[in-house]
């Protein structure tokens, strides 16, 4: 695992120590991994959310569509 400082202004520095204290962190380490994980699935996301929105229109999902699929998922 490699090292990175960083570093904060005082106000910040009490965020994070609350953060940390508050919420069972062991480290701000950890708090940091944790914002820096949420941060990657958020933009993976959009990146999933944007390609959807500039593909074709798929078929239309109505009540059909979910019948058949509770028969597929029952094994019918």
């Amino acid at each position: 695992m490699s090292t990175m400082n960083i570093s904060l202004p005082d106000s910040l520095k009490h965020f994070v120590d609350r953060q940390v204290a508050d919420r069972g962190y062991g480290t701000s380490s950890e708090y940091v991994r944790e914002l820096i994980r949420h941060d990657q699935d958020r933009q993976r996301l959009r990146g999933l959310l944007l390609e959807g929105a500039s593909s074709a229109p798929g078929t239309p999902v109505d009540d059909d569509y979910f019948a058949a699929l509770r028969k597929r998922a029952q094994g019918q």
